[in-house]
């Protein structure tokens, strides 16, 4: 078995555990603010990120960007036992496995516009800052592992997918511990594109909700330290599946995104009844609430607790899974006795389209530790992915 024994996070909702931990169950305080910085002459809503971020001075030009900063900022909170897992097992035992969508892209938007007004791009760029590998080869480094280390890079499915690869290492014994996670950091680039899909909301997103009109997106960084050594949650399912439907549609029969959550199920080996909590990829697009409310439904009815807390932290793409893993992680711990649930944080209008789902209201509780939860995410051409986190 697998375990997920440490976490550091940081996102609009919170700058580490306790404090997102706080906004989710305690106060149910969206991190969601209203800016212009990366859509010059259209304010809108997005999930950013606002607090002082670790130095890049040292590292080399190669690895400089916001998003590392991001990956810095998650990695230090849990430093001190990723340093003792090295000692324990040795540096070539230790891997690291990122998920991110954008990397440095900012960076290079930045060089740009500096090209075009001063003609020469600036000496602080360098191409391989927008390099999607960056992340992962910059934690290794500074870590001083050599141990497997890649990114995995499926749009919204990243680093969920990267969690399930980091559990399929340690089950080999290719390595003893992993640093996993996800980062994105927020640009232009991604705000535009979304924009020009029609998928941005100029409100705070509304999910599964009749009058739902697009996301919010997000940034922020989420790694767990993975082992074999027994902890509170572990990683007890995953399951992937791909619909080949459309490049940025998902398959509004919801065939595949079920496919992969039953067979996060059939590995963890727990019925859907047993599940305590869903985590909804729900990204408050038509077609995606759509799709997953038809996923969801076929297998779990109308009955099991479930939110999307994408107006907590903005939709943060590539940090998604990790960072929506962490929200199931938070909530199972020792320190929520009673099973507060994340809060779906929508205007109430149900949508008759929409397949029914039990959606947590603010205060909600089981009554009891949650045993077992799920997370979903589904990303652009099909690539779904669903993990099942169950107590030890």
């Amino acid at each position: 078995m697998v375990y997920l024994n440490h976490l550091g996070i940081i996102c609009a909702a919170g700058h580490a555990p306790a404090a997102f931990r706080h906004s989710l169950l305690e106060t149910a305080a969206s991190g969601i603010v209203q800016t212009a910085q990366y859509s010059p002459g259209r304010s809108l809503p997005l999930g950013c990120v606002d607090a002082s971020l670790p130095s890049v001075a040292h590292l080399p030009l190669t690895q400089r960007s916001r998003n590392n900063q991001l990956a810095l900022a998650a990695l230090a909170q849990i430093r001190p036992q990723v340093d003792a897992a090295i000692e324990l097992y040795g540096r070539d035992r230790i891997a690291v496995v990122i998920g991110t969508s954008t990397s440095g892209i900012a960076e290079s938007e930045a060089a740009l516009l500096a090209q075009i007004e001063q003609g020469d791009l600036p000496a602080t760029f360098h191409y391989a800052q927008q390099e999607l590998g960056s992340p992962a080869a910059m934690l290794a480094a500074t870590l001083g592992v050599s141990g497997p280390t890649y990114v995995h890079s499926n749009a919204c499915a990243s680093s969920s997918k990267a969690l399930a690869s980091a559990a399929r290492l340690l089950r080999m014994d290719v390595c003893d511990a992993v640093v996993v996670g996800g980062v994105d950091s927020l640009c232009r680039f991604t705000v535009a594109g979304f924009a020009a899909l029609e998928s941005v909301s100029n409100v705070r997103c509304n999910p599964l909700s009749a009058n739902r009109n697009g996301i919010n997106i997000g940034e922020g960084a989420a790694l767990f330290l993975m082992t074999r050594e027994p902890a509170t949650v572990a990683l007890r399912g995953w399951g992937e599946s791909s619909d080949g439907h459309h490049m940025s549609a998902p398959d509004p029969s919801g065939k595949g995104a079920q496919l992969a959550i039953e067979r996060a199920l059939a590995r963890a080996g727990v019925d859907a009844a047993q599940i305590d909590y869903i985590n909804l990829h729900g990204t408050a697009t038509i077609q995606n609430d759509a799709m997953e409310s038809r996923a969801i439904n076929a297998i779990f009815g109308d009955a099991t607790p479930a939110s999307s807390t994408k107006p907590f932290t903005g939709h943060t793409l590539g940090a998604a899974g990790a960072i929506e893993a962490a929200i199931c992680w938070l909530a199972m711990q020792d320190d929520n006795p009673q099973g507060k649930l994340p809060p779906h944080l929508w205007d109430g209008s149900i949508d008759p389209a929409i397949a029914p789902l039990n959606l947590v209201e603010v205060g909600t509780q089981t009554g009891s530790l949650l045993r077992w939860t799920l997370s979903t995410s589904f990303a652009f051409g099909g690539a779904n992915s669903a993990l099942v986190f169950g107590r030890a």
